[in-house]
């Protein structure tokens, strides 16, 4: 009943919002839930039916489930698009989602590793292992750069500008945006590509992919993680630590440092200043450094 609808749906996300593979999928998926609730609850209706009751029932029961406020929030966020698609294509005639409210967030903020943390982590890599020399420059580009885990394990060959210290990357919705890199990454890059990845045997398709395993294939976003878990493991750092962490500490390294929110924000490649300023929380010492520093009351 509602698969010619999903699959308008699923056109409208590739072609009219340009969005990634997997944003398009994360988007499915919140219209799969609505509707396998819709024939759990014995209420099958088509979108023009369903009302702003059935969807704040709908939330209460994945709610129930255990899901988090985060979660529903994003689900509810892919129901307001899907609507918003109803609507362009007259599908239906009004919006049930204008009044659902979202449930409040808590503005959690990921963990920040310290600089001397992240070097403490890309310290116990291995060096004398060939995924060592790999995994070297994997870290070293993914703080130097603050790249996203998907950006970092699509990051091809022909992207890298290296001679004038730039990278090219896709970001969300194949947005590129040019990213400097540091001098360490770049050497770590060269040191990768020249010495270990020439004697990898490279599959079909992957030829111009930077960073491969072993059997010469794209790296998952997976293995990055298990990566990184291990090495801060090894370091004795008990924080709770992803791939996003060297990211978030990237942001938040430079603007302690003073750097502009407007130059963060190209460079994380954020569409909207607001979704940059989560990432400018200053820690509780920094803000008391400045006010120390700067304010005549603390003088």
């Amino acid at each position: 009943m509602w698969e010619p609808y999903k699959k308008g749906y699923k056109a409208y996300l590739q072609l009219e919002k340009s969005l990634s593979d997997n944003s398009v999928e994360a988007y499915l998926h919140d219209i799969e839930k609505l509707t396998y609730y819709l024939q759990s609850s014995n209420t099958l209706k088509t979108p023009q039916q369903v009302q702003l009751k059935d969807l704040e029932n709908f939330i209460k029961w994945i709610s129930e489930l255990g899901m988090t406020a985060g979660s529903q929030a994003r689900i509810i966020s892919g129901l307001r698009s899907f609507y918003k698609y109803c609507l362009t294509e007259q599908i239906t005639t009004s919006n049930p989602t204008e009044l659902l409210e979202s449930p409040k967030l808590k503005r959690a903020l990921p963990d920040v590793l310290s600089f001397e943390e992240i070097e403490s982590i890309i310290s116990q890599i291995d060096l004398s292992k060939p995924e060592g020399g790999r995994n070297k420059a994997i870290l070293e580009t993914l703080y130097s750069c603050g790249l996203r885990v998907s950006e970092i394990v699509n990051l091809k060959i022909s992207s890298l500008y290296l001679d004038v210290g730039f990278i090219r990357v896709i970001g969300k919705g194949d947005k590129e945006r040019l990213v400097p890199i540091g001098g360490d990454a770049i050497k770590y890059i060269n040191l990768y590509r020249n010495n270990i990845r020439v004697h990898i045997p490279i599959k079909t398709g992957n030829e111009d992919i930077l960073f491969l395993n072993r059997r010469g294939s794209k790296l998952s976003r997976v293995m990055i993680f298990l990566i990184i878990k291990e090495l801060a493991q090894k370091a004795g750092i008990t924080k709770n630590i992803s791939p996003h962490t060297f990211r978030h500490s990237f942001a938040t390294h430079l603007v302690e440092g003073g750097a502009d929110l407007r130059a963060v924000q190209e460079m994380l490649g954020h569409e909207s200043i607001t979704t940059t300023e989560i990432y400018t929380h200053l820690d509780r010492d920094f803000l008391r450094t400045t006010l120390q520093q700067f304010h005549p009351a603390f003088k």
